[in-house]
């Protein structure tokens, strides 16, 4: 079956060969053992390359469909035998993965060490999608998701701070000046959803100018400020660590408010499975109350 699917995919034995690992016979092989099982040929030959029939193409969707239930069956007998008794798939931010995320992953195995447990990242855009579907038990996002078929809660607040390149000199000598570093570095933007049209708008408005870069991880413009390339608005949770080291200096920013992000989980709005309700009591520990976000709020 997996070699009917590569080669529909493929139209070429001999790929379909090397992309399983197999000699090109045993492809013919395959192919002729389902045909015989399937009363039906599968495949014409053009030349070097091969499609798939009328039969083939209707055959197709349901061979995918028992290969898939077949892996989902092995990886569910594997976990069995390791000692699992209920899987959790989780939907996480790059950020929230970085930061807070590791505590509660080691409560959460400690309490709970028969839980299977995968963790997919994801952008905070695509969460509530992955919730709503079925893809993922829970989320955890940067933003609060404009499905409706889900709930969200939050969970805490993040302040945003403005980061420079440290200088490295003397730990005495007074802090660059905030308007002045923006107007000479480029300005790191959109490596966060949520706040960054605001923010630069807010900048505009009090009339600094200052020249911008799209960086759109927040790895990658932590690099570039730490290599002297830009400067830029973070998360405290996210830049933490690097201040402690003298990676990068805080500057206050008066005359300039600046915002704060939430972290959010994402609940389908029936929750049935104890393993997410185990999670949700590790988070209630830590965050607790939660506070239910309405997502017409973000229209």
């Amino acid at each position: 079956m997996q070699t009917f699917v590569t080669a529909a995919h493929t139209e070429n034995f001999h790929q379909t060969a090397e992309l399983l690992f197999i000699a090109q016979p045993t492809v013919s092989q395959h192919i002729r053992n389902l045909e015989k099982e399937l009363g039906f040929t599968l495949f014409v030959r053009y030349g070097k390359r091969v499609k798939l029939t009328a039969e083939g193409e209707r055959f197709l969707p349901l061979a995918k469909s028992m290969l898939e239930q077949w892996h989902s069956g092995m990886e569910e007998l594997v976990a069995w035998r390791q000692g699992y008794i209920e899987k959790l798939q989780l939907a996480v931010s790059p950020t929230i993965a970085r930061t807070s995320l590791l505590s509660l992953i080691h409560r959460y195995t400690k309490a709970y060490p028969d839980v299977d447990i995968s963790i997919k990242i994801a952008e905070s855009v695509e969460i509530g999608a992955l919730v709503q579907s079925g893809q993922a038990d829970l989320g955890l996002s940067r933003m609060i998701p404009g499905e409706f078929q889900v709930t969200t809660y939050l969970l805490n607040y993040d302040p945003i701070v403005y980061v420079v390149p440290h200088s490295g000199g003397d730990m005495e000598a007074p802090l660059p000046d905030w308007e002045q570093e923006l107007a000479t570095r480029r300005l790191l933007t959109h490596n966060h959803p949520g706040y960054w049209d605001d923010l630069l708008m807010r900048l505009r408005q009090k009339g600094l100018t200052f020249r911008t870069m799209v960086v759109s991880q927040v790895d990658i413009a932590k690099r570039f400020i730490e290599e002297g390339l830009g400067v830029s608005f973070l998360p405290r949770s996210a830049i933490s660590r690097d201040l402690f080291e003298n990676r990068f200096l805080e500057l206050e920013t008066p005359g300039l408010e600046l915002p704060k992000v939430g972290s959010y989980l994402v609940l389908p709005k029936v929750v049935s499975s104890s393993a997410v309700k185990q999670f949700i009591d590790i988070l209630a520990a830590l965050y607790a109350p939660f506070t239910e976000v309405d997502p017409h709020q973000i229209r």
